[in-house]
């Protein structure tokens, strides 16, 4: 019997960013496959939404970084799917506010299960002390200084592939 291959072969792994962009994507496809008629970033809504309540259609997507157009079609796959509404401000008619639909709390509550076995799945390898350190410095990561702020100055470039304050001339 032949050892499975690991998905970051060889040295290319010695690379702590190589790890995490390759577990990243397969992780997201096994999120997409979880999800049955919703996609990450619907969950990521649903949940949003459920979270914070009826948030302006701008605020929620700065708050997720999502971009608008993108903000825009999710938000039309959710109302067609009766997951969530836009509905008028009511302390600014100008303005929608995006709310989640009783629709959405139950496909938000199944997705949460779904994810949950995901990945009690995908970590079954870890021990629990080690699933909870890992998320732990995955959580640090995430709303830390450094990640968010590099995402943010490269997400509205577009082509942009070299990160901010980089100093290597440009091919």
């Amino acid at each position: 019997m032949t050892e499975p291959q690991p998905l970051v072969p060889g040295t290319v792994g010695d690379h702590t960013s190589c790890l995490l962009v390759k577990l990243g994507q397969v992780m997201f496809r096994l999120a997409e496959e979880e999800l049955p008629g919703l996609r990450v970033r619907h969950y990521s809504i649903l949940q949003a939404l459920a979270d914070n309540g009826p948030t302006p259609q701008l605020a929620l997507g700065a708050y997720l970084r999502i971009d608008p157009a993108t903000m825009v079609s999710s938000l039309d796959d959710l109302e067609n799917a009766g997951h969530a509404a836009r509905v008028r401000d009511p302390g600014d008619r100008r303005r929608y506010l995006v709310e989640i639909t009783e629709s959405g709390r139950t496909a938000l509550a199944g997705a949460n299960e779904r994810l949950g076995e995901l990945d009690d799945q995908a970590f079954a390898e870890l021990s629990s002390a080690d699933r909870k350190a890992l998320h732990r410095i995955l959580s640090k990561l995430s709303s830390g200084t450094t990640l968010p702020a590099a995402f943010d100055a490269i997400r509205d470039q577009p082509g942009s592939r070299k990160p901010p304050g980089s100093q290597r001339a440009s091919a």
